[in-house]
């Protein structure tokens, strides 16, 4: 085979013929689980004394011993709030401005941030043991994992068809991530598993594994929505299954949307209403500890309320309160309504329509609550898939894919993964990544792309391999041209990319433009010409400059977006400024006055809030030029016309309001190749 067997640098290949045994892991906000698949069929190993298969993902620092993880360590939580830490997920690959700005909104508010190191100013770091240490939202991971890891040999070294006492017992993992988690969220998860003793094999995304679970990989093809509402995130993906690849055709969601929200939200309905209620509040705020025993106690009566129709609790202060179903649901139905944008979201971006789908799976276990459920029915029109427990559906997802990974692995061939991520170049000179790295082969995937100008009639593709966030820092491997599509407006023009790596590793990159069909493509073998060394120099590269890479991306993606921006407002003020009188004019200049002045700097947070602001300025002129259009249109007309200038006026205010990315401005006229934006 062609491709190459990659290692991770410090670390030695995976050998050929293992005696080890593999597991799939669900590395959750709220609970964490491990499996592995015995007699053809997975299941979740037990992780406590009790043969429990949920492990709270909570870590408690004592000043002396190790750490306490699972439920000494919630036991904990109530007495030492400040040295207990949960829903560290939330936490992983985020800098500590990110944790700063999410304390200021309510969240972490138990956690304190011990000052930076020095040697790494953007890791977070929390004062756990009475303040006698800092720990970052890895090493909280880690010993999540840890545990895991001990639970999982414990019970393989006894179990039948066990290894040796001489041979390793877990020769790799899988660990599940949700489908949205960045890089730097996936790189913090995989240092993780390194540090808590674990060879991980792969990053495999949570909808996946939930498809993968349900055997929907056994199926011929089809198209499946994920919905993946936990503890502490939630997932909406849309996944293409054809010849028994999986797709992410697009994905959505909230990275602070879930059970915990649920919880927070009960324990608000114990205390609102009560005369005293303020001054219990108050107190609450006051003691970290008693906040804890609220919403643990919030969280039980969830529980109790997904079974039955009303359950009873203790306040902190003595007092009963009695809770009924229909409360519970009223008081949540905010926080599952927050859902349906995303749902509604990915739906749009894959081009589908609820009908399109044939299956919905539910994951996590907020999707227990019995009006989750009627709501995702309602929303796709269908009843979801709960046969499997939405606990563990990721977990034995991920077992299969372990399984997968080491049965493939029979001889001494080589193994059949991308060394490195496969991407195009997009305007700015930024890298999309359409096929990450070490992704089993054969693998597909795509995404859908548009102009940044009006009248750009061709495409010029550029594929690129490597891990930098910059074309210019990674490895060309091909460029190619489409043209011929019809003159379009701006972010009308959708050009689907695909890219497919068959079972002998060659790359074929093909590109559509959807709405005229013209089509062009090209065949490269992404892995010709690059030593192991050239390899893990590329990924030793990309380690040592992913702060400093991210945070140009986000500048180039920012500055372009601006100059997209201001070139179409300029074309509209020249067209249509007579509507504007002159406070508005005067509100617009300013606002597009901040946004090149923004423009010219290196932050790109400032960037994006003077597009902010100049997007409010100029909303009601945009307005006013969507009804001025449909006005002009559709006097005198036909149905079929008037339909047309609807249909054009709302393309006025879409071009306001969901403006596409990486855009920049050109001559109508100039007919040459342009760079392809980034909308996906």
């Amino acid at each position: 085979m062609s491709l190459l067997q990659i290692a991770e640098p410090g670390e030695s290949p995976v050998k050929a013929a293992c005696k080890g045994r593999v597991v799939g892991i669900d590395l959750g906000t709220t609970h964490s689980l491990v499996a592995v698949v015995e007699d053809a069929s997975p299941r979740c190993l037990a992780v406590d004394a009790q043969g429990g298969r949920l492990l709270p993902s909570i870590v408690s620092y004592p000043p002396s011993g190790p750490p306490l993880v699972g439920e000494p360590a919630r036991a904990r939580a109530a007495s030492h709030p400040h040295d207990t830490i949960a829903s560290v997920k939330r936490m992983m690959g985020r800098s500590p401005d990110e944790i700063a700005a999410q304390q200021s909104h309510g969240r972490f508010l138990q956690y304190r941030l011990a000052p930076s190191d020095p040697k790494s100013p953007g890791v977070v770091r929390l004062s756990v043991a009475e303040a006698r240490r800092a720990v970052t939202p890895v090493e909280v991971s880690a010993e999540i994992l840890r545990w895991l890891r001990l639970c999982a040999e414990e019970q393989l070294s006894t179990a039948p068809g066990g290894v040796d006492e001489d041979d390793s017992i877990l020769d790799g993992v899988v660990i599940t991530v949700p489908a949205y988690f960045d890089d730097a969220q996936r790189q913090a998860t995989k240092d993780a598993g390194r540090l808590a003793g674990l060879n991980v094999l792969r990053l495999l995304n949570e909808p996946t594994a939930a498809a993968l679970a349900y055997g929907l990989d056994q199926k011929k093809e089809g198209k499946f929505a994920v919905y993946d509402l936990g503890g502490g995130t939630f997932d909406i993906s849309i996944l293409d299954l054809h010849d028994g690849i999986f797709t992410v055709m697009s994905t959505a969601g909230d990275t602070a949307l879930g059970g915990d929200d649920m919880d927070q939200a009960l324990a608000d309905l114990l205390i609102d209403g009560r005369s005293d209620g303020a001054a219990l509040r108050l107190a609450l705020q006051q003691d970290p500890g008693q906040s804890r025993v609220l919403l643990a106690m919030a969280r039980q009566i969830k529980h109790e309320l997904t079974e039955s129709e009303q359950a009873t609790a203790t306040l902190p202060n003595g007092a009963r309160v009695a809770v009924t179903r229909a409360q519970f649901e009223a008081a949540i139905a905010p926080i599952v309504q927050r859902t349906a944008a995303s749902c509604r979201r990915a739906l749009k971006d894959a081009e589908l329509s609820p009908t399109d789908l044939d299956g919905v799976v539910l994951v996590g276990g907020a999707t227990r609550v019995p009006a989750v459920r009627a709501f995702v029915a309602q929303i796709f029109g269908q009843p979801p898939l709960c046969d499997l427990d939405p606990d563990q559906v990721v977990a034995l997802g991920a077992a299969v894919q372990a399984d997968i990974l080491q049965n493939a692995r029979t001889d001494a061939l080589l193994i059949d993964v991308t060394p490195l991520s496969l991407g195009l170049e997009l305007m700015g000179g930024i890298v999309e990544k359409i096929i990450p790295r070490n992704s089993r082969i054969p693998t597909g995937a795509r995404q859908v792309f548009t102009t940044y100008a009006d009248g750009q009639t061709g495409f010029d593709l550029h594929v690129v391999q490597g891990e930098r966030e910059t074309a210019q820092e990674c490895r060309s491997l091909a460029r190619f041209k489409l043209t011929g599509i019809p003159r379009m407006a701006a972010g009308m023009a959708r050009l689907e990319v695909s890219f497919v790596i068959d079972e002998n590793g060659l790359l074929a990159v093909a590109a559509r433009e959807l709405t005229s069909g013209r089509e062009a493509h090209i065949t490269v073998k992404p892995s010709y010409g690059l030593s192991d060394e050239q390899v893990e120099k590329m990924l030793l590269d990309s380690f040592e400059h992913g702060e400093s890479d991210l945070r140009q991306r986000l500048l180039i993606t920012q500055r372009v977006e601006a100059e997209r921006i201001l070139t179409a407002l300029q074309g509209a003020l020249a067209r249509d400024g007579h509507l504007l009188n002159e406070a508005e004019r005067q509100a617009i200049e300013t606002a597009q006055a901040a946004l090149v002045t923004a423009r010219q700097g290196s932050d790109h947070r400032r960037i994006a809030d003077a597009i902010a602001a100049l997007d409010v300025a100029s909303k009601s002129f945009a307005q006013r030029r969507m009804d001025q259009s449909l006005n002009q249109a559709v006097s005198g007309r036909a149905v079929s016309e008037i339909e047309a200038a609807v249909e054009h006026a709302h393309d006025i205010e879409g071009a306001h309001a969901a403006l596409p990315s990486h855009a920049q401005p050109i001559d109508p006229s100039d007919a040459r190749i342009r760079d392809l934006g980034g909308q996906r």
